[in-house]
Parts: C-alpha cells; sequence; structure tokens
C-alpha cells in the first residue's frame, strides 16, 4: 500500500507541475504582447498563497513531503507569473495585483504561520494548517471564475485559460484519490468538492 501512496503521490506531483506550468502560454503572450491584456492576476496571487501554506502543512505533517515538494516548485514558478505580471500591466492592474499580493501572499501568509507556529502545537498545529489550506484550496480552483466575466462581456473564451482549468480538474482528481488512500482529510476534503463540481 505505500508504495502505491507514493506513486499515486508522484503522478500527483507530476500532474501538479503541469498545472503551474500551464500558463505559459499566457505568460508568453503578455511578455510577446508587452502587455496583460485583460488577463486576471487573481488566479495566481491565490495559487502563490495557496503553495505557500501547502508547504508549510507538507513541512510540519511527518509524511508529507510529496505534499511539500511539489507546492515549493508551485510558489518559485507563482512569483515568476506575478514578476512578469506587475511588470507588463498597466498602472492600475499593477497596483490592483501589488495590494492583492501584500495582503494575501505576504500578510495572511505571515499571519497564519505566525499564529500557528506561537499559538498552536502537534496535531492541533497541522489541523489549523490544513484547515485553512483546504479552505484556500477551494479559493484556488474557483480563482480561474475571476475570468468569466470578461469571457461574458467579451462573448469571447480567450480569456479564459483552458489548460489551466483542464490541470485544475486532473489535479483535484488525483489528489483526491491520494487523498483518501493516506487519509488526508484536509488534502481530500477541497479536490473532492472541486471535482464533483466539474
Amino acid at each position: 500500500m505505500e508504495s502505491l501512496i507514493f506513486y499515486i503521490g508522484v503522478i500527483g506531483n507530476v500532474i501538479s507541475v503541469l498545472m503551474f506550468l500551464s500558463p505559459v502560454g499566457t505568460f508568453w503572450r503578455i511578455i510577446k504582447h508587452r502587455s496583460t491584456e485583460d488577463f486576471e492576476s487573481l488566479p495566481y496571487v491565490c495559487t502563490l498563497l495557496n503553495s505557500s501554506l501547502w508547504t508549510y502543512y507538507g513541512i510540519i505533517k511527518p509524511g508529507a513531503y510529496l505534499v511539500a515538494t511539489v507546492n515549493g516548485f508551485g510558489i518559485v514558478v507563482e512569483i515568476i507569473y506575478l514578476s512578469l505580471f506587475l511588470i507588463y500591466a498597466p498602472v492600475k492592474m499593477r497596483n490592483k495585483t501589488a495590494i492583492l499580493a501584500g495582503i494575501l501572499d505576504v500578510g495572511v501568509l505571515a499571519a497564519a504561520i505566525l499564529a500557528a507556529r506561537l499559538a498552536l502545537h502537534g496535531e492541533v498545529r497541522i489541523d489549523a494548517i490544513g484547515f485553512i489550506c483546504a479552505g484556500l484550496n477551494i479559493i484556488m480552483y474557483g480563482s480561474p471564475l475571476a475570468a468569466m466575466k470578461t469571457v461574458v462581456t467579451t462573448k469571447s473564451v480567450e480569456y479564459m485559460p483552458f489548460f489551466l482549468s483542464f490541470f485544475f480538474f486532473l489535479n483535484g482528481g488525483i489528489w483526491t484519490f491520494y487523498a483518501i488512500l493516506t487519509r488526508d482529510y484536509f488534502l481530500g476534503v477541497s479536490s473532492l468538492i472541486f471535482y464533483k463540481s466539474i
């Protein structure tokens, strides 16, 4: 059973890496046009916060190194995406993105880790961070819907990131299976909710 769990986790990591890399085409377009056009930064801000907290969860929970490693990779990728977004966004969008990233990716992350480190210990700390991560996973999985306003107003799916949505779908399925095998309910709840909503 341990080897099955490991292999499913590795498959989950591969799919997660593809999910993190799925917006490369979008960012290549942003660099090429030197503009973020009508793309939204919210999915990348949310994914950075989510990856950061899941990395912390994977570090503090025994045996969750696969969760920590893939989300550590996600942190690096999302920082690159947000940096490019800040470079090429118009001033108004740049300010909005910087404020969101500052509040969510710095403020909320620091508050969650500090509160967990200072006030909680052992399993309670793991459970508290897991609960926060599960909630953020739901937000992250829903964040591509921010592009829906643009899709509806322009009557075009040009700004709806298909590969991101597709890999979110695959990611939700494989991590739900992994969570069932490892009995990690925090990892499973949000993945299952997303997977069932499709």
